[in-house]
């Protein structure tokens, strides 16, 4: 039985530049499972023309033997992985830095995210944002990590106009 008695609350708006302190670590609830299919569109979609992405018989020659995810696919799946905890209300990201990619990505690989806020400071041009700068990794189910690296991005306030709550709701009552 969990000894936290903290409620969730009843509604969820994220996480804003306040609610965050040095130190905090977060962990993504879920993990996500990287198909062949996930790995072959994104490399498509983005004229990615290394084979090693996407042709089984030309990797199977590489020191991998199969196809590998496509980097930035992985730096986009963590970077998403961490965005109910860190960055639902950001603003815009800053910058991505000290990327590093430990040990390789292939498909039917489940990855988790943990992050770690290194640093928080006021916006000195936007009074709406704080500037936070957090270190992510990717994890696999294996317990190895696949990916590291730093992201800065803009926060928004909890009372900035731009993070007003945007259900539009409705006059119409329920008829169910």
């Amino acid at each position: 039985m969990s000894t936290d008695t903290q409620a969730a609350p009843k509604q969820w708006r994220g996480r804003f530049f306040e609610d965050l302190e040095i130190g905090d670590v977060y962990r993504s609830r879920l993990g996500r499972t990287i198909t062949e299919t996930d790995n072959i569109w994104f490399t498509c979609l983005t004229l990615n023309t290394n084979q090693i992405h996407f042709n089984t018989p030309y990797a199977q020659r590489t020191q991998f033997g199969k196809p590998l995810v496509n980097s930035a696919f992985t730096l986009a799946l963590v970077t998403g992985l961490t965005v109910p905890d860190t960055s639902e209300n950001a603003a815009a990201n800053l910058e991505w830095t000290d990327i590093k990619l430990p040990k390789p990505v292939f498909a039917g690989d489940t990855i988790w995210a943990e992050s770690e806020i290194l640093a928080l400071r006021e916006s000195r041009s936007n009074p709406s944002v704080g500037i936070v700068t957090m270190r992510c990794r990717g994890i696999n189910q294996r317990r190895e990590v696949v990916i590291e690296f730093k992201r800065t991005f803009l926060l928004y306030k909890r009372h900035a106009p731009e993070s007003a709550p945007s259900f539009p709701g409705t006059d119409t009552d329920w008829s169910v």
